[in-house]
């Protein structure tokens, strides 16, 4: 079947999440600790991500959204990393970094050339207001916001990809999956959707993302241009 529509990881694969919560982290604790390097503690808290997260998938508690695991997992990180007496608004505003990250240079074109011939929307762990405010910050160019919130789960699980290409009213032939992570791709291809890998090869800073996928992929893309180029737009 066709292609139809192109579905979206976001943190990674179109945002800079440690760039951006790297900055916040800086500003915001650095009167507590001058010292502080922003890009280590943006990597700790994303280490808290998955296992945030495996509770829900495995069953053992109800759906939360990403706020409430963000604010969770930096409880404990400002405790491990012994950063004491930090307000309650710097952490609510520590968790709306994450509301504030930056696409890579690449998204704005890529998108805008893509949505010419497909549907678009993200396919994303983060909650539909989460969704809005990366949109409304840089521009992207939604048809629709799909992703964790609808399915009450988070990746890898099938029905956050399931529920993606039901909604829009498709075979799951006929939606690509796109994102920066393999196991992301295996999971949306276990599901029968086609996948493209992009690559980001310094997510977490130089030399720590994926320069190339790990699994087999329908398409493997330099960026998002390059992904448009390929799929003739």
């Amino acid at each position: 079947m066709p292609i139809q529509a192109l579905i979206f990881d976001v943190f990674g694969t179109l945002l800079d999440w440690h760039g951006g919560v790297a900055r916040e982290a800086e500003r915001l604790l650095g009167t507590l600790r001058p010292d502080l390097d922003g890009g280590a503690f943006a990597r700790a808290w994303r280490d808290c991500y998955q296992p945030g997260m495996e509770p829900i998938r495995a069953g053992a508690r109800a759906y939360a959204d990403l706020d409430v695991l963000h604010a969770e997992s930096l409880d404990d990180l400002l405790a491990a990393w012994r950063i004491d007496g930090v307000a309650p608004e710097a952490k609510r505003e520590l968790v709306r970094a994450w509301h504030r990250l930056d696409a890579w240079p690449d998204v704005a074109d890529g998108l805008a050339r893509l949505r010419t011939q497909f549907l678009l929307a993200p396919c994303s762990n983060a909650h539909v207001r989460l969704a809005i405010a990366h949109a409304r910050r840089n521009g992207l160019p939604w048809d629709a916001v799909l992703g964790a919130e609808f399915a009450r789960d988070y990746k890898p699980k099938p029905a956050v990809y399931l529920r993606a290409v039901e909604a829009l009213r498709l075979e799951p032939a006929e939606v690509m999956m796109v994102a920066a992570h393999s196991f992301d791709l295996v999971a949306a291809a276990g599901c029968g959707l086609a996948t493209a890998h992009i690559a980001r090869p310094d997510e977490s800073g130089p030399g720590t993302g994926e320069a190339a996928p790990a699994c087999p992929v329908d398409v493997a893309a330099r960026d998002l241009r390059d992904l448009a180029d390929r799929l003739g737009c």
